[in-house]
């Protein structure tokens, strides 16, 4: 994700969460107690009842229950002289969320109570902030310049921004000076976390939501949402638009209100998420109830809904390629498992025959339940979904055919900083076509079979074939361009 990447915001219904960005693109401390007023106390007790009776959950994709985190932070304190932390996870290391960037960029303060409200109601003195973004950082400290003393140390860290950072021992041993990596080990941060002290972790947006329901109580709470799944809560949609909606609303209706339709099928969740076909996209309710009928999760929050006119195919083999770059690097299921996953979904995309599906299988299989951490699970996920949503896809490019569709980059991903170009000489090219061939996912051809545009630039990924095109093109017309 651009770290200048900043999201257009809507909403359905009254906001909460992004009250007052009506009026205002980033709302101070004068701001921020002008539209929501004063922050009320609560006795420690008291904070988890409330957490119960609104059936809060953590935003950052598990969705645990946020009383139950509290109340294990409060068991474990009371071995360990009462000391305890609270760190909040704004990391958001995946390109196609944006919703704690929007809070953070936004609505500052809203988060900022929320970690204050909790840490209070635990005796915690340190309050941290791990978040991956220049510009979501210093928004963040001049929120917290904005407070002044707040009677307990507040601190913002900022980490690498890669997919697993947000992993919640990752985020920890990178708050404590480490490398932002997975531990490896079954690690509860409520036993112990930040320091070796027991550490409440939650995801940003669990403790703007705590925020709000700690001024309007449960009751007013529960008139959003559902009965069983009260409240808001914020997607990401298409990677650029952050909208808060009422829990139980109609994700048809959202992509409606965001100015696009479920095409091809949506992916709910984020990459470590699954496929809807059109038809369940058209019926689903952004609920834990209704997607599990579709054996989905809201995650994250991501929604991505994938064009009519690029290839499903090719853009689940350019995310799978990306999620095995952004492994930890640590156990055998990342370092070999996962790149052997991508070669195999760029072989079948590529026509590799009914035995490149079997690989795929093969490979998925091979990393399941064997990692570190989640993110081989959550990868083999994302392919197993994808060819149960579009198996007719697949198999026209296993057998060669395709779908003759350009790979658009529909589902994001961050671009190469300095991308090499493919240079096309118009004073020697043929329109032989062998180029397309080899790089159907960089040249486009125009009606007259010339490629469509004369500079084309090529991700990292695929220079090995952009210099076999260079290498084979008959006419000697092409060229890399750092």
């Amino acid at each position: 994700m651009s770290p200048v990447t900043r999201p257009v915001l809507g909403c359905v219904g009254q906001p909460r969460l992004l009250a007052g960005l009506d009026a205002a693109d980033r709302l101070d401390r004068a701001g921020h107690l002008s539209v929501h007023g004063a922050l009320p106390p609560y006795p420690p007790e008291g904070l988890v009842a409330l957490a119960e009776d609104i059936g809060l959950g953590g935003r950052g994709g598990a969705g645990f229950p946020f009383a139950r985190k509290l109340r294990a932070v409060m068991r474990s304190a009371r071995g360990r002289d009462g000391r305890t932390a609270v760190v909040v996870n704004a990391s958001e290391g995946e390109p196609s969320c944006l919703k704690d960037a929007a809070l953070l960029l936004h609505v500052p303060h809203l988060v900022l109570d929320g970690a204050l409200l909790a840490a209070a109601a635990l005796g915690a003195e340190d309050v941290v902030v791990g978040v991956t973004r220049e510009d979501v950082e210093q928004s963040l400290g001049a929120a917290v310049a904005e407070r002044g003393p707040v009677g307990r140390r507040v601190r913002v860290v900022r980490l690498p921004e890669r997919f697993v950072t947000g992993e919640g021992t990752a985020l920890v041993k990178g708050l404590d000076g480490g490398p932002a990596l997975p531990s490896g080990q079954k690690v509860r941060t409520a036993e112990r976390g930040l320091g070796g002290l027991p550490t409440l972790l939650s995801n940003a947006e669990t403790y703007a939501h705590l925020a709000v329901a700690a001024r309007i109580g449960a009751q007013e709470y529960r008139t959003a949402g559902l009965p069983a799944e009260p409240g808001t809560t914020l997607l990401t949609v298409a990677g650029s638009t952050v909208v808060e909606v009422p829990l139980g609303t109609s994700l048809a209706y959202v992509l409606d209100l965001c100015g696009t339709v479920p095409g091809q099928g949506v992916l709910v969740g984020g990459y470590h998420g699954r496929w809807l076909a059109p038809a369940a996209a058209r019926e689903a309710a952004l609920s834990r109830r209704s997607l599990a009928a579709y054996d989905a999760v809201l995650g994250a929050g991501a929604v991505l809904p994938l064009p009519e006119d690029t290839c499903p195919a090719g853009e689940v083999a350019r995310v799978t390629r990306w999620m095995a770059e952004e492994s930890a690097g640590q156990c055998g299921p990342c370092v070999r498992g996962l790149p052997a996953l991508a070669d195999a979904v760029e072989q079948l995309v590529g026509g590799g025959g009914g035995a490149a599906l079997e690989a795929v299988q093969a490979r998925m299989r091979g990393v399941l339940g064997r990692g570190a951490c989640a993110h081989p699970d959550g990868t083999s996920a994302f392919v197993a979904s994808a060819l149960a949503v579009f198996p007719d896809e697949f198999r026209d490019h296993a057998l060669g055919s395709g779908c003759g569709r350009p790979v658009l980059g529909a589902l994001p991903l961050p671009a190469d900083e300095n991308p090499e170009r493919l240079v096309v000489d118009w004073t020697l090219c043929k329109g032989h076509g062998l180029c397309v061939d080899l790089l159907p996912d960089v040249v486009r051809l125009d009606a007259d079979g010339y490629p469509a545009q004369g500079v084309m630039p090529v991700p990292g990924r695929l220079r090995p074939k952009a210099l076999r095109a260079v290498r084979r093109c008959p006419a000697l017309a092409l060229r890399i361009q750092e």
